[in-house]
């Protein structure tokens, strides 16, 4: 009689803890379902800072001129906002609107403005990256502190002792798993750390401030206007 009762309290005990384990388990499940969430929302913004970077390329009219501005951006280093430099821009964003007496002075202004735009948002997107790489560092670390507060294989070994209609009577295996999958829950119980090199997110870049490119971005207009005179103002209309 004794040791009945010694086993079922033992057997309760473990119960319990495997229900502890489920319910923070499941808890860790969410914060990675708000990280893959802020990967959509960081695709999106990466996508929103690309069409600046085609605006840009799209003033550059020809494609020696675009060469030289990727030569000057180092944008052979970051493939991604590279290929979005030469992108289509038209009817993706409306276009910016400048004042002057001259045609080259607005041109100008307009090659300065769409710049600017666009350093804008790489600080948006560089702002939201490092929001992601801390919430990864989060995650990774709860992860790891969960890992370490539960013995994996005595969790198992007691699980494996169940039979399956009583796993899914108590409900023991939560919603996460099913009798089909008890073949394979070594493999279910274990959590992978997030790899942020896997998130499927584009680096973002640190372009020179506008103020230290002006005069680079001015001269590189200048001669686009010189050389393509007609479609610059066409772009101006």
């Amino acid at each position: 009689m004794e040791d009945d009762l010694i086993s079922a309290l033992t057997h309760e005990v473990k119960e319990e803890v495997v229900e502890n384990y489920l319910r923070e388990r499941r808890l860790i499940e969410l914060q990675i379902e708000d990280l893959m969430e802020q990967v959509k929302q960081l695709q999106t913004l990466a996508q929103q800072t690309g069409v600046r970077f085609a605006r840009l390329g799209y003033l550059m009219i020809h494609q020696d001129m675009l060469e030289r501005l990727k030569l000057m951006l180092a944008l052979d280093e970051h493939p991604y906002w590279s290929q979005h430099l030469g992108g289509r821009f038209f009817g993706r964003l409306r276009f910016i609107r400048v004042i002057g007496l001259r045609a080259k002075v607005r041109f100008k202004k307009l090659v300065l403005e769409a710049y600017h735009r666009l350093y804008q948002w790489m600080g948006k997107y560089l702002k939201a990256h490092q929001s992601l790489e801390n919430e990864c560092r989060a995650v990774n670390l709860n992860i790891t502190h969960f890992q370490k507060n539960y013995d994996l294989l005595a969790i198992l070994s007691f699980l494996k002792s169940l039979d399956t209609t009583l796993i899914e009577r108590k409900y023991v295996m939560g919603e996460n798993f099913t009798p089909e999958e008890m073949a394979s829950i070594d493999q279910k119980l274990y959590i992978r750390p997030i790899d942020p090199g896997k998130l499927d997110v584009p680096p973002p870049m640190h372009l020179p401030k506008p103020e230290t490119m002006e005069e680079r971005l001015s001269a590189i207009a200048s001669e686009i206007f010189g050389k393509y005179q007609d479609e610059a103002k066409g772009l101006m209309q």
